[in-house]
């Protein structure tokens, strides 16, 4: 067996990942049968332009609709109107597909269906601030939030509280209309009301539960989010509201499927595959850390398992922001392993978030090698230095590691392996 050198065989699993989530691929098999009146389609995140392009070309009837996508994400759509936004802060231009969005499903009857397609970075490109919040209102909550160490199901609560559209409410719109929402899950665990906040998903949180949050993490907010919270919220859409009888919601591609689809991979050169999990959360560096001790059993123990393998994983970690370089969740976890390992013969590992963007920068993760931290010290670079700043792209950038893939129009969230010769 031709088997290729490590770098090369992480990169081949990471686009397997996903090419595993690609809507050209898993969206044809899960859409519903024609309605008696009109197909309406709307949606909100970062696949969802892509998914709107693989509806158009496996619909067999009349069309129309609107959807909204990160900058950089659009793809040629002839009957739906492709929007951009900001990610992962809103802006003016989230606002304004709120409201096209909204105009679209207006006046429908119960004769008509609404295809929702969502997917991960919803919460940020269909923004519609709840009465008396601004824009400035919702944009500090999300910074802020943003850099507090919050895990995405909390931030998604604060944000289901503070909105007029997410929450289920977005599906109470369409009222009368059924709604069928295809679903591509970047969250821990495919929490129906954390993917993009749930825009067609009744709300099982509360208001108070978002003041918690907000406390946890010290959290300052401007007067009036604190006055809506207080008040209780705003006009909550709670499991089993009239309006979302008969809706469904159906997921065409899982952080586990992409997982799957790496194992194969892996499997197929030789290696045996593990996948410890799909939905690991906590802080990077921490999350590094048990994986480094993990890695480190099976190079030494043999335990729990036999080299040569490759350790698989998936889900969300956070950062919480104490430095002003430039990171990413998935280049914070892999400098904070490089120093777990300090080095580990024959031990490569990537981490990539499947988006092609992690945090802010255009470089979806890196790759780190067991000279790594030799080459950075070569190169008169401080490796602990650099993960007190947060600069995880600084440092991979410095070393010519850095996973760059464009634009993936998906998203099922991190990708992490860590391969073990």
């Amino acid at each position: 067996m031709n088997t290729p050198a490590p770098c090369a065989l992480l990169r081949q699993l990471f686009d397997t990942a996903i090419a595993a989530a690609q809507p050209a691929l898993c969206l044809p098999a899960h859409l519903p049968p024609r309605p008696r009146g009109r197909t309406v389609v709307i949606g909100a995140g970062k696949a969802s332009a892509a998914m709107a392009q693989a509806l158009e070309q496996h619909w067999d009837g009349p069309l129309e609709g609107r959807v909204v996508t990160r900058y950089g994400y659009a793809v040629p759509c002839q009957r739906i109107e492709i929007m951009e936004a900001a990610h992962p802060v809103p802006d003016a231009a989230s606002l304004q597909a709120a409201q096209r969005i909204r105009q679209v499903v207006s006046g429908l009857t119960a004769d008509d269906l609404v295809i929702a397609l969502i997917s991960g970075g919803g919460s940020s490109l269909l923004v519609e601030p709840a009465p008396g919040l601004t824009l400035a209102d919702k944009q500090a909550v999300n910074a802020a939030l943003l850099a507090s160490g919050a895990s995405i199901a909390e931030m998604n609560c604060v944000r289901r509280q503070l909105s007029g559209i997410k929450g289920g409410r977005l599906a109470a719109a369409c009222h009368p209309a059924r709604v069928v929402t295809l679903l591509i899950s970047d969250v821990p665990g495919d929490e129906l009301p954390v993917i993009a906040s749930g825009p067609t998903v009744a709300d099982p949180t509360s208001a108070a539960e978002a003041k918690a949050i907000l406390h946890r993490y010290r959290i300052a907010v401007p007067a009036a989010v604190q006055a809506l919270l207080n008040a209780g919220g705003h006009a909550p859409i709670r499991p089993g509201d009239a309006r979302l009888n008969g809706h469904e919601w159906r997921f065409i591609a899982t952080p586990q499927m992409a997982l799957e689809a790496a194992a194969a991979q892996a499997r197929a050169a030789g290696y045996a595959a593990h996948i410890l999990g799909d939905s690991l959360e906590g802080e990077a560096r921490d999350v590094a850390k048990a994986l480094a001790g993990i890695t480190r059993q099976v190079v030494q123990r043999d335990q729990p398992f036999t080299a040569p393998c490759v350790l698989l994983s998936g889900g969300e970690t956070t950062v919480t922001l104490r430095g002003s370089g430039r990171g990413g969740r998935n280049v914070e976890f892999l400098l904070a392993l490089g120093l777990a390992l300090e080095g580990l013969p024959g031990v490569h590992a990537l981490a990539g978030d499947t988006d092609g963007v992690d945090g802010r920068e255009e470089i979806a993760g890196a790759l780190l090698t067991p000279d790594t931290l030799a080459r950075t010290w070569a190169l008169g670079l401080n490796p602990r230095q650099s993960l007190d700043n947060n600069d995880g792209h600084g440092f991979f950038q410095a070393l010519g590691d850095s996973v760059i893939t464009g634009p993936t129009l998906t998203n099922v969230n991190d990708f992490r392996a860590i391969l073990v010769e």
